[in-house]
């Protein structure tokens, strides 16, 4: 006799459509476990569906306080507080107990906890089913319990249906996008790439990108040289914000700050990306790239709320709010809005931020949808800057919490955008997919960078003007799909991808002053030295067009056992300047060159999958400068190329990765025997990384590894530095991070995590060495019950020791290591 353990179906379906389809496929999977005959009758597959049980999985984290019980009442609990509907045999139950399960997660990884040691195990059906079957059996007959129904009937040809779960533990996805590849399992996939989740970015209290790139063995942050944009360096390449990514496309991500308020996912490639992405208009990312994924409205209407406070008196809220609407619930709205303002840890530093953002999707029976509205703001005030040396020594690192930066020093930061990507199934294996975006933005800002002159820390300062306005334009159209001939399956894709940028800039240099960086003293700012451009109507100064071509095929092998993926794309640079006071057009370049992509993946067995590739970087072609004997001569783009080969290992709760790489870098240098400028440096850089994630053990989860990097200089000019290690690359990079559930204080975690680095040349001849460096980052949270509300408490440390070190020497200069910052936060649903 079957029983019903009540939940709320109506939020956990997304559409009556779904759920019949799914159940049809379900109930043939049910008779085909249970051992039935090919020939089975109509009877047959309606008693199997009869057994069934839909659960209606939703990616959404729940806060789950199931205590110890029978496992009938347990599911029951289970029910109500995922929001989720099941019907199950009652007799599978009896005699059984369920564990505690406490803590937020999403439903399956609830479910799997409380099916854990109950006999009945997960079994992972083709066509997008699981069952729940014990194979402890009587009379010979296998007792089959619920099946979970997947939410989305979209197929394996869609990226904006096929969002990666999470994996075990909630800190990372199972998978990311891959740039024209769409949506991924990581598994799948001859790269490295790790997604790290909306529970992460909350439970780490992350305001930027930086923040959770703290979690990551392969990534270093730091500064811009001259402002406060992040710069994130990937297996030793520098990364910059002109080349993040938001759902795969160029052009709209905020240009030097970014705020994760916004944002369900970041996730990280690690390694050359041109055929993938397209050349980065930033002209960096040949170590790795970034890329950003909206939040968008889940299953469960969300009403959320979070009240923050950070060292020193930074106060912030964010709100949180989705719903769906329409027909069968096709239609979704979430907006988050946000605002933080006050002095940081650094003494006089700061910041103010607000954000507003409404992501709209649908998701009909053929054709998705999104669209992203968003507009945000930074502005910083007397911001501790970054610090150049011109000495043969490299200062200390000054105390994290001084501030050696003037008083009138200042950056604003503002940036909106606009992003429609849609698809529409033209075959139940073939669909079209397009994406148009739109991003304007304005900077202004007046700032100082100290040069220190000797190792006492007195320094040289000026102050740079800068207005600025960018306005980006990009768009994307192609089809993917996926048959088979034979015994080989495709999974092919074609299309086109386009990016226009305009720049418009004006400057105002002044003259030099002296401080120091350990006893700075304040200062009005000084007069003007030279300056350019008009103030109140920015000239432009740059317009660049890129637009490229792509096609690729992964045929996969021996029921999926082997894939190898094949790509190629053509990709167009045209690059203007102009002269800021005359407007004449001073440099017209146009480049073109091919990116070939070969990627091999090869399962031993269904938790391993050993794989190789071999695909390249781009980067724009340098200009022979004015001194060089061939001056004004175009070179063609600087292709990159890596080769790497690796394993990953999933055993469903932990998961690892293992690669070894090697990108060798193209550069331009002059010959000083001929002064003829000729492509003919390189920097190489090898490395082997290992990462680990997941919840090894129930309530401990860990997160993080280790990164060697060997990056060596090579056919320099005059061979003056070969063989040198390239500037800002440290050898050693470790991140590792546990997550502890406290099994004697409900609903608590504790949390702890380190960051090593180690030492960096701060430039080509290796002369000056900067330090290596270790933190140590704390934080505690817990969800308690307030009135009837789950109110989650949060606080974390970072740096906890307060050390003082420079975190970065990339680009051969120092960028400050942050001192010790306490933040707190409150968040409640209602």
């Amino acid at each position: 006799m079957n029983e019903m353990l009540f939940g709320d179906t109506a939020k956990a379906r997304r559409t009556k459509r779904t759920l019949r389809k799914a159940l049809c496929c379900s109930a043939t999977a049910l008779a085909l476990a249970a051992g039935q005959s090919d020939h089975a009758t109509a009877g047959t597959l309606t008693g199997a569906r009869d057994k069934a049980v839909q659960i209606a999985q939703s990616t959404e984290t729940h806060v789950f306080d199931i205590p110890a019980q029978p496992l009938g009442g347990a599911l029951a609990d289970f029910g109500r507080q995922a929001g989720i509907q099941i019907t199950l045999n009652s007799e599978i139950l009896e005699g059984r107990d369920g564990p505690a399960v406490t803590g937020s997660m999403t439903a399956e990884q609830a479910l799997q906890r409380l099916l854990s040691g109950s006999g009945i195990n997960w079994r992972f059906l083709e066509d997008g089913t699981v069952a729940l079957e014990r194979p402890a059996t009587e009379k010979g007959t296998a007792v089959l319990d619920p099946v979970r129904v997947v939410t989305s009937v979209a197929p394996s040809t869609s990226s904006l249906g096929n969002k990666p779960e999470k994996y075990a533990g909630g800190q990372v996805a199972t998978g990311g996008k891959l740039g024209v590849l769409g949506n991924q399992d990581a598994m799948d996939v001859p790269f490295s790439i790790t997604s790290y989740t909306e529970e992460t970015i909350d439970n780490q209290q992350a305001e930027t990108i930086s923040d959770v790139m703290a979690n990551d063995p392969s990534v270093r942050s730091g500064y811009a040289f001259g402002n406060y944009q992040e710069l994130f360096v990937i297996r030793g390449f520098p990364l910059s914000g002109e080349d993040i990514a938001i759902d795969g496309m160029y052009g709209n991500a905020p240009r030097q700050i970014v705020s994760m308020e916004m944002f369900d996912r970041v996730e990280v490639l690690k390694g050359a990306n041109a055929f993938l992405n397209g050349v980065a208009p930033g002209n960096t990312g040949i170590g790795g790239g970034i890329n950003l994924v909206p939040k968008r409205a889940g299953d469960t209407p969300l009403t959320r709320f979070t009240a923050r406070y950070e060292q020193t008196t930074r106060l912030g809220g964010h709100a949180d709010v989705s719903r769906r609407f329409g027909d069968d619930n096709a239609f979704g709205i979430r907006v988050n809005a946000a605002v933080r303002d006050g002095e940081t840890a650094i003494d006089n530093e700061q910041r103010y931020m607000h954000l507003g953002h409404v992501a709209l999707d649908y998701d009909g029976e053929r054709a998705r949808a999104t669209l992203d509205l968003a507009t945000q703001r930074h502005r910083i005030d007397q911001g501790k800057s970054i610090v150049r040396v011109n000495t043969t020594t490299v200062p200390d690192a000054t105390k994290g919490s001084s501030n050696y930066a003037p008083g009138f020093v200042f950056s604003e930061m503002r940036d909106s955008y606009a992003q429609l990507s849609g698809e529409y199934d033209i075959l139940s294996s073939l669909t079209a997919h397009a994406t148009v975006g739109y991003r304007d933005l304005r900077e202004d800002g007046d700032f100082a960078t100290p040069t220190v002159i000797n190792a006492a820390g007195d320094a040289t300062i000026s102050s740079l003007i800068v207005p600025r306005e960018d306005t980006n334009q990009s768009g994307q159209v192609g089809i993917r799909g996926d048959y088979a001939t034979g015994p080989v399956r495709h999974q092919f894709g074609f299309g086109y991808a386009a990016l226009k940028t305009i720049n418009r800039n004006s400057f105002d240099f002044s003259n030099t002053v002296t401080t120091n960086i350990f006893n700075p003293v304040d200062f009005d700012r000084p007069a003007t030295s030279f300056s350019g451009g008009d103030f109140n109507d920015l000239p432009k100064v740059s317009e660049s067009t890129l637009q490229s071509y792509y096609v690729s095929d992964t045929l996969s092998f021996w029921e999926e056992k082997v894939a190898l993926t094949v790509g190629l794309r053509y990709q167009h640079i045209h690059s203007e300047n102009f002269n800021r006071d005359t407007f004449v057009e001073t440099q017209n370049i146009a480049q073109s060159a091919t990116t070939p992509v070969v990627g091999l993946v090869v399962h031993p067995m269904q938790s391993l999958a050993l794989y190789a590739n071999r695909i390249e970087g781009l980067s724009v072609g340098e200009v022979a400068p004015g001194g060089a004997a061939n001056a004004g001569e175009i070179f063609p783009p600087f292709q990159s190329v890596q080769w790497e080969l690796g394993a990953k290992w999933d055993q469903g709760n932990f998961g690892a990765g293992f690669a070894v790489f090697q990108t060798t870098q193209p550069s331009g240098i002059t010959d000083p025997a001929t002064n003829i400028f000729g492509v003919d440096g390189e920097q190489e850089n090898r490395g082997v990384e290992v990462t680990m994630f997941g919840e090894p053990w129930k309530g401990i989860r860990l997160l993080g590894g280790v990164t060697y990097t060997q990056a060596e200089l090579q056919n320099t000019a005059g061979g003056t530095n070969d063989g040198n290690d390239a500037v800002g690359v440290p050898r050693v990079q470790a991140n590792l991070g546990m997550e502890w559930d406290l099994p004697f204080l409900n609903r608590t975690t504790v949390s702890a995590r380190t960051l090593i680095t180690g030492d960096q040349q701060l430039n080509a001849a290796n002369t000056l060495e900067v330090d290596g460096w270790a933190r140590l980052d704390v934080g505690a949270r817990t969800v308690q019950d307030i009135y009837g509300r789950d109110v989650a408490f949060r606080l974390n440390i970072e740096n906890l020791t307060n050390h003082d070190y420079w975190a970065s020497a990339q680009g051969g200069y120092l960028t400050p290591g942050a001192p010790l910052t306490a933040k707190l936060s409150v968040s409640a649903d209602f």
